[in-house]
């Protein structure tokens, strides 16, 4: 029986989306593909993954029509595309674990198409804790800033007003990779969608099944390009 420790470990990247509020106007090509410094954002996302020499191999995830994946990723050797995206983020991932291959002990790492900065420190301080504690967990930044919850429905004029301050110092904000074990990720992701549960990461998926995942210290290198500006300090960044 292999130990636990010498498990392979996979990357798995959706990439099913158009990211929208990326676009800019007259740019449609979504933002997985856009350009910098010379490569896809995709590009620069497994590359990232692949930085950590135990990570054996990383699938993508897009949808069927997708021809762009292949193209941007064909002079990395060890990834798969895969046509299993859905029509949400937990719904590509679950397609891509189906279809993955991978063992149900195995370790899959899923990060974001859209976080290219990913240090190769942080990606290996989460697989060495998550091997060492033999438990899954997650990238995320402890809260710097005082944190609001908004006090939903009561608003005057469309503006939203302070319910209340929440405590910073238990406030994570959450990141990518994240990494469980492949069966029980694709058994929690499976029942949390089929209970209509908002599933908006993987690790929020574990949690509704029972599990506690770790919270390891990410970086600000690692943030998530969302919107046309975002491109701009990510090209800075890398």
């Amino acid at each position: 029986m292999n130990d636990a420790r010498t498990l392979p470990i996979h990357g798995l990247v959706p990439a099913g989306g158009v990211g929208t509020r990326a676009q800019t106007p007259g740019v449609q090509t979504p933002k997985q593909y856009r350009s910098i410094k010379g490569q896809t954002m995709l590009s620069w996302s497994v590359r990232a993954l692949l930085a950590d020499r135990r990570v054996a191999n990383v699938v993508v995830g897009v949808q069927l029509e997708d021809s762009l994946a292949r193209q941007c990723l064909s002079d990395l050797s060890g990834v798969k595309v895969l046509p299993t995206g859905g029509a949400s983020r937990a719904l590509t991932v679950l397609q891509t674990l189906e279809h993955s291959g991978f063992d149900d002990n195995d370790w899959v790492l899923v990060h974001d198409a859209a976080r290219p900065g990913l240090p190769q420190d942080n990606l290996s301080a989460l697989i060495d804790a998550c091997l060492r504690e033999q438990r899954g967990g997650l990238l995320a930044m402890p809260a710097a800033d005082t944190v609001k919850l908004a006090n939903t429905g009561q608003s005057s004029g469309g503006i939203v007003e302070v319910g209340k301050t929440l405590d910073r110092q238990t406030i994570w904000l959450a990141q990518t990779p994240q990494m469980f074990r492949a069966g029980q990720l694709r058994d929690a992701l499976s029942r949390a969608l089929a209970a209509d549960v908002e599933v908006t990461d993987e690790a929020s998926a574990m949690e509704w099944a029972g599990y506690k995942p770790l919270l390891i210290n990410g970086s600000a290198r690692n943030l998530k390009v969302t919107l046309p500006e975002d491109f701009e300090w990510i090209r800075g960044m890398l």
